[in-house]
């Protein structure tokens, strides 16, 4: 008995010694710039790269290693993981099956969650090739487009004052999905053909849409908090509306300025890079937005149904359109850089 006993820990002490050899083939080091394409690099960041061409297997693992999108993957997958639990919190008391009116809460929510698992994807996998990279970054780019109309339906149905309803009911939601396409599509396009040799017409074609999407669909909320009489300017969603607002608007400068990596060249290539603050600031707004138009959800049905009626089935039929016309346009480029690749390799 003492023998097999002997034998059997013998063998599992074996197989703990190779654990090490079975999982080195799937964690080379990580590569500086020079060693990546082009079009993998990011201003003043110059190591901390996963090398291209490895299998996914190798990728997925990166989940749980230091590179430099490590901070950008996981700050979104835990966002995603929190909102997928408080959406089940949501459903034990909200009907979203039955409740007319809780249709666009439902399309922000799953709209938010999709953005923020389209992004974490987009960062962990990336890395595979340049034609993966194209595209996993242009479906994060269908999330944010579909996250831009959850947010404009959101702040429309269920924040909105009947005043500012009134002024821009003609055209608010048309507009939206307009801007959230143009916000898609701009993205792609500057993706496909710009690279940080033109990062004037890079974010022109990538900020203006989104930028004018954003003064579209935040004008609601806006127009609340400048008009609210002082005994509301205590309520707890629009408090919550402020946040938002406010870190929204902290994440958009990291976004479009370098920084702090600029001013500490060398220094960020793991942590401290602006993309990283981005994706904390806009993770805090998403998580304020929620908690808003929750309250905004159970406390102002009296405002909502008057004003809205029973259109909630056609703004999901609107929602549905953007995320035919935002796949479809995103599956488009991704056959362009296809054929540019192949050309290239020619």
């Amino acid at each position: 008995m003492a023998t097999v006993v002997t034998e059997k820990l013998s063998r599992l002490f074996i197989n703990v010694r190779q654990v090490p050899q079975l999982l080195a083939p799937l964690s080379p080091s990580t590569v500086s710039s020079s060693e990546v394409p082009k079009v993998f690099w990011k201003p003043y960041i110059h190591t901390g790269y996963r090398p291209v061409q490895q299998t996914w297997r190798y990728y997925f693992s990166t989940l749980f290693q230091q590179h430099n999108e490590a901070i950008n993957v996981w700050t979104h997958l835990v966002a995603a993981l929190i909102l997928l639990l408080r959406f089940q919190q949501l459903s034990r008391r909200v009907d979203f099956g039955q409740d007319l009116h809780a249709q666009p809460l439902l399309i922000i929510i799953v709209a938010s969650i999709t953005y923020l698992t389209f992004s974490t994807l987009a960062h962990l996998l990336q890395a595979k090739s340049e034609f993966w990279h194209y595209s996993f970054f242009f479906m994060d780019y269908v999330g944010v487009a579909i996250y831009q109309y959850g947010s404009a339906l959101g702040h429309y149905y269920y924040a909105i004052e009947p005043s500012w309803h009134e002024k821009i009911k003609g055209f608010y939601m048309p507009a939206a999905v307009l801007l959230a396409w143009l916000s898609c599509a701009g993205s792609c396009y500057a993706k496909y053909r710009y690279h940080q040799s033109a990062r004037l017409l890079s974010r022109l074609c990538q900020e203006l849409p989104s930028g004018l999407a954003y003064m579209l669909d935040i004008s609601p909320v806006v127009h609340r908090i400048f008009t609210a009489p002082p005994s509301e300017r205590a309520d707890p969603a629009l408090l919550y509306h402020k946040c938002q607002v406010l870190f929204f608007l902290i994440g958009a400068f990291f976004f479009s300025h370098p920084y702090p990596e600029k001013w500490f060249p060398g220094k960020c290539h793991f942590f401290g890079q602006s993309h990283q603050i981005f994706h904390v600031c806009l993770v805090l707004c998403t998580l304020a937005q929620i908690e808003a138009v929750v309250l905004d959800y159970e406390s102002r049905r009296q405002i909502y149904s008057t004003l809205q009626g029973d259109l909630a089935h056609n703004f999901s039929a609107l929602c549905l359109f953007t995320v035919t016309c935002s796949v479809l346009t995103a599956a488009y480029m991704a056959r362009k850089v296809k054929n540019k690749l192949s050309f290239k390799e020619e």
